[in-house]
């Protein structure tokens, strides 16, 4: 049953909040919150695996410097060695917890990514997010601490009246009921955004939610701009965008075009191992000069130059769902053009979640913490996740006052207009800010966004739940689905439009971040941009 007021509230139930949850000292009453329900998360979807030093051969310093030479420039230095130092003990913890990773000889087996100078990516076959969500999920179920709240959606952070800075829980939609939850700490956990584009790999809960409810808190957001494309997302008609990992590659699957020829030399002297951004590029850019329908051309990834024994082992999921598509791995190239993957710019945070807004944390993708600058190295995600979240062991609060819950009332509102502007944001946003971006057509973009901002304002549901009164609890006469539908446009449109600013402030190509009328990287552009509110401003590298 829903209480009045948690101890912390986690919102999401990915790798991050998870994690958190589990770290979080156990006489803290701890409410989870997920929209969907617990483990539907992007980082269920992970497949490659998770960076971390523990081989001989390998070293804390090349992890780092392997993290920095990705980020383009855009790294926080002490942000990364706070990350890799840390990933060692996070990785023992999960084994202690019961996550069964791929073993080779009785030792942990370790992959080779690309932009890694060491085999260092631990896996479970081709499902290692799916691995690691699962058992954490399994133990946070465990906990008598932790109430996990199902299907609920957080709308906004609850501010301290006398003091706007400070946060004092969530506004929140459970069972079509609006309630406002007192907590001493609330942790956003929410994921990445990459619904916001047509083409993507992440699921379809993707949607931005904690940097849009962060922003409309006043909280700092960070390089909102740098979105990271992964070049390799199954492009089957009526399939979904499944991405086909890294790690295949890395083991030597090789990226051809329709005549056979392995291309991705011709634009970069590391092929198919070259960064994501440069290889999400040399993709675009092929297909831009060989095909004569871009938008709906692909390439090929060929595994057949790997052992069939090293795929069956690596990758059965990849077989599978190929399969499922009519793809045979073992005789024909799969069909791939680059998806939106992650975002590397999120709500500001430091090495301890601590973001602008006293109270309010934020972890995992949502956060922006400076470890991975313009363009995340592979598989430091989920370490993300641990390293950061691990963090939360150490969390002291002060007591608060329980919340009376305000006498319900019932309404009725006009349901009209979402489904439309909900298919025709991701393609607008696609168009305008996906690979490759320019001037015009991200000014043209804002215009259109801003245009829909204000007419998803004038929805009588809108009126009714952007002006609710502090304390204030109603009962909606819709559906949950229906309400949830309505907030992750809400959230949507709000992170439609922060990228894309953030895409027209940056007039230089860096990271994940690229603009045809400005192709070169700038040593002046060697900052942060920073939004708080409205005001879009630049801050050094710390």
């Amino acid at each position: 049953m829903l209480q009045s007021a948690y101890d912390v509230l986690v919102v999401g139930a990915g790798a991050a909040g998870l994690y958190t949850a589990l770290c979080l000292p156990p006489q803290y009453r701890v409410g989870l919150i997920t929209k969907d329900s617990v483990a539907k998360s992007a980082s269920d979807w992970a497949q490659g695996g998770i960076a971390a030093v523990i081989d001989p051969q390998d070293s804390t310093g090349l992890h780092i410097a392997d993290t920095l030479s990705a980020g383009a420039g855009l790294c926080d230095v002490d942000a990364v060695k706070f990350l890799v130092e840390n990933a060692a003990d996070c990785i023992h913890n999960l084994v202690n917890l019961g996550v069964a990773f791929d073993r080779h000889d009785h030792h942990l087996a370790l992959t080779l990514e690309a932009a890694h100078s060491r085999r260092r990516v631990l896996h479970a076959a081709d499902t290692t997010g799916r691995a690691v969500v699962s058992v954490l999920a399994e133990r946070v179920l465990e906990r008598e601490n932790i109430q996990t709240l199902d299907q609920t959606f957080v709308l906004e952070i609850w501010r301290d009246p006398q003091q706007q800075n400070r946060a004092q829980g969530v506004c929140l939609i459970h069972k079509s009921e609006v309630h406002w939850i007192r907590a001493q700490a609330v942790i956003l956990a929410t994921g990445g955004g990459g619904q916001v584009f047509a083409q993507t790999t992440n699921p379809a809960v993707s949607t931005g939610d904690g940097v849009a409810i962060a922003h409309r808190a006043g909280a700092i957001l960070r390089d909102l701009e740098f979105v990271q494309f992964h070049p390799t997302a199954l492009t089957k008609l009526g399939a979904p965008r499944f991405l086909i990992s890294e790690a295949v590659r890395g083991e030597g699957a090789h990226l051809v075009d329709r005549t056979g020829h392995r291309f991705a030399f011709d634009y970069h002297p590391s092929g198919e191992l070259a960064p994501r951004d440069v290889v999400s590029r040399a993709i675009f850019n092929h297909i831009q000069n060989t095909e004569s329908d871009p938008a709906s051309a692909n390439v090929f990834l060929d595994l057949r130059s790997i052992p069939v024994e090293t795929i069956q082992h690596r990758f059965p999921n990849i077989i599978q769902v190929c399969q499922r598509w009519g793809v045979d791995v073992f005789k024909e190239p799969i069909p791939v053009a680059p998806a939106a993957h992650y975002w590397m710019g999120g709500i500001g945070a430091d090495v301890e979640n601590r973001t602008s807004i006293e109270n309010l944390y934020a972890v995992g993708e949502t956060a922006s913490t400076g470890v991975h600058g313009a363009n995340r190295l592979a598989s430091n995600s989920l370490l993300e996740c641990l390293v950061f979240g691990a963090q939360f062991r150490s969390l002291t609060l002060d007591p608060i006052p329980s919340a009376e819950i305000q006498a319900v009332e019932s309404i009725d509102v006009d349901w009209s207009a979402i489904e439309q502007l909900r298919s025709a944001l991701p393609r607008l946003v696609w168009q305008s800010a996906g690979i490759s971006r320019e001037q015009k057509t991200l000014e043209s973009a804002i215009v259109q966004v801003e245009l829909w901002q204000q007419e998803f304002s004038q929805l009588p549901l809108s009126q009714v739940l952007i002006n609710l009164e502090p304390e204030k609890s109603l009962k909606l006469e819709i559906s949950a689905s229906a309400l949830r539908d309505w907030g992750e446009l809400y959230n949507l449109l709000d992170v439609a439009h922060l990228i894309l600013k953030s895409a027209c402030l940056r007039t230089e190509s860096r990271g994940g971040h690229y603009r045809s009328d400005f192709p070169n990287s700038l040593e002046e552009w060697q900052v942060h941009t920073i939004v708080r509110g409205n005001d879009w401003s630049v801050a050094p590298i710390r």
